[in-house]
């Protein structure tokens, strides 16, 4: 096994970053539960990429991304990606992102809806604004 519990999705990481209540208190409980976390390459470079991104905002960006584990892109999650943006039309960084959590065997902690949504072999995913009771 990878050691990885869960795969973290950008909107979730700039919810925690924003100091958004549900993101804030899901990553603080993965913490606590010992869970180890990561991004997609492709979220390190959307979060990198924001436009008019300020120093301070930059810093805690680094910051926060120095704590996770980064994923890159690797054939395997390539050809997923490419079976989840063609079976449900997914957008090609969603695909990239979700790809990475089933190669991974891990849930994907995500508030977008389409993936929230997505029936896909082997895929879990994590509402962090409404979680399992």
């Amino acid at each position: 096994m990878n050691g990885i519990d869960c795969v973290l999705d950008t909107n979730v990481v700039i919810g925690y970053l924003g100091g958004c209540d549900w993101a804030v208190a899901t990553i603080r409980q993965k913490q606590t539960d010992g869970a180890t976390c990561a991004v997609s390459q492709i979220t390190r470079m959307e979060l990198l990429a924001f436009p008019c991104l300020t120093p301070d905002e930059e810093q805690a960006v680094r910051a926060f991304l120095g704590h996770v584990a980064i994923v890159g892109l690797t054939d395997a999650i390539e050809e997923r990606a490419i079976q989840l943006r063609r079976k449900h039309r997914l957008k090609l960084p969603d695909a990239i992102i979700a790809a990475t959590a089933v190669e991974l065997g891990a849930a994907l902690v995500t508030s977008d809806t389409q993936l929230l949504g997505l029936n896909a072999s082997d895929f879990k995913a994590e509402n962090p604004q409404f979680p399992a009771p």
